[in-house]
């Protein structure tokens, strides 16, 4: 972590503070203004002298990230984001408002190995995971862009968030730290594509956030067209770490469904998908899915997502489909970065 202080837990920055000969309650208040204010810069530290404040930001800086283009939905104040993050990376988050409040869709990482077919975070290629602190900058930077607190989280952005399982547990310990944010675990999802191990290393965390699980398929032959990761974790050995997951926490699984015209959303899929998760305890969140100019696949029909939500519930399983956002600004994580990395290839200024 070597001076990262946004990804130090408050005992590592005591440990950190007072091995540099700084009273103890120094690195509370530090802490504090980090993780309740979102504070980027220790001259915002006002309960702190100001040579102390100049020697930690020359010995302790803060690795955030700074806000490269900003998107605002005409349809429905959805915002996109493209932050600027060390080394000439990009990532996106996405804030969105919903009645209860706001939600920020997190990346946990600089595109994505998982390879889904329909996904634009992959297209960009894989370059490395994102640091703790790098997701709390996230939340933090778009906080005071918008002048607005984020009551809730998504890790649906860019990345697989189980495939950088220690980064993401320390942010989660993080942002629900008392002395910080102190965001609710039920406040907070969590997406993976089905990486079996982590899930089962999650489950013992017994972490009462909310597991959401990208689906998209009810069977290996169709997922393992649109899903890599189904050739190493079969359907079948994911939903058996899936019902014991939701057993062992009595936490409801909620299994991420994107519709896909002509793909996996037929009658038959509909039935097959409700036989296959009888006896889990579940939800299934079906997406209209945004277009991606890349991406073959186009979304199904209104009608017949109904259609399908409706075979669902005939069948037992409860669904709901997710309420389509920033439809008109590239809100599907990974088309920015992409559309960034283009521009300076071709020597353009950041766009």
């Amino acid at each position: 972590m070597s001076g990262d202080v946004l990804s130090m837990t408050l005992p590592e920055l005591q440990e950190t503070l007072t091995g540099a000969g700084l009273p103890a309650f120094r690195a509370k208040q530090v802490f504090q203004w980090l993780h309740q204010h979102g504070a980027a810069d220790y001259a915002e530290m006002t309960n702190l002298p100001k040579a102390l404040r100049e020697t930690l930001a020359q010995r302790y800086p803060i690795i955030g990230c700074s806000i490269v283009r900003r998107q605002v939905s005409k349809q429905d104040g959805t915002v996109k984001f493209l932050f600027a993050m060390q080394g000439g990376d990009y990532a996106e988050s996405v804030v969105m408002q919903y009645k209860y409040g706001a939600t920020i869709c997190v990346s946990s990482q600089i595109g994505c190995k998982m390879g889904c077919a329909f996904c634009a975070s992959t297209l960009g290629g894989f370059r490395r995971c994102l640091t703790a602190g790098e997701m709390l900058s996230q939340l933090y930077t778009a906080e005071r862009a918008l002048g607005v607190q984020i009551s809730h989280i998504v890790l649906m952005g860019m990345g697989e968030p189980l495939d950088n399982f220690d980064n993401v547990m320390r942010f989660l310990d993080l942002v629900n730290d008392e002395n910080g944010r102190h965001l609710s675990m039920r406040n907070i999802s969590l997406s993976t594509c089905g990486l079996v191990p982590q899930i089962r290393a999650l489950q013992a965390r017994r972490l009462q956030l909310t597991l959401s699980v990208s689906l998209h398929a009810p069977n290996n032959e169709l997922r393992d067209r649109l899903m890599p990761v189904n050739r190493r974790y079969p359907i079948e050995e994911l939903l058996a770490a899936c019902r014991d997951y939701a057993a062992a926490t009595s936490r409801r699984i909620s299994f991420e469904y994107a519709m896909l015209a002509g793909v996996n959303d037929s009658d038959a899929c509909a039935l097959e998908l409700a036989q296959r998760l009888q006896g889990i305890l579940c939800h299934v969140n079906l997406i209209p899915v945004n277009e991606v100019a890349e991406s073959p696949f186009h979304p199904s029909a209104p009608e017949r997502v109904r259609r399908f939500s409706e075979l669902l519930a005939r069948e037992g399983i409860n669904a709901t489909v997710r309420r389509k956002l920033g439809g008109d600004i590239d809100a599907s994580c990974g088309q920015l970065r992409r559309r960034e990395q283009e521009h300076h290839s071709e020597g353009g200024e950041p766009i």
